[in-house]
């Protein structure tokens, strides 16, 4: 990804993904928009989201509210699995992540985001 581009890894069903793009949006900020349900991440792309979020750990990454956690047994489980999970069950991802000028945060709420906008 460029060092400049903004990209949101976005579901549009998700109102903090909304909100989001709304604030972008009114900051005058063009997005390229993910939607990472209908195009599963990879895990080199997963990878790459965790060292723009400054982190070794993909529980960051993960839902683990969502029924689907539990059922694959995924609590306690290690790093590799967890990135294979994010893969094969993209609805485990936290959402949004925004990705700007070579940093990543998880905006949720989107007001984490600002600090990349600026």
């Amino acid at each position: 990804m460029e060092e400049n581009s903004t990209l949101v890894w976005f579901n549009p069903a998700c109102s903090k993904c909304r909100a989001l793009k709304v604030l972008l949006e009114q900051r005058g900020i063009g997005a390229r928009y993910r939607h990472y349900l209908e195009e599963a991440p990879t895990a080199e792309e997963i990878e790459e989201l965790l060292r723009l979020l400054g982190s070794e750990d993909p529980m960051v990454l993960i839902r683990s509210k969502e029924a689907v956690f539990e059922e694959l047994g995924l609590p306690g489980a290690g790093r590799e699995a967890l990135i294979a999970a994010l893969c094969s069950h993209p609805r485990l991802l936290e959402r949004p992540v925004l990705v700007r000028q070579g940093r990543a945060v998880v905006a949720r709420p989107p007001e984490l985001a600002l600090p990349l906008l600026d």
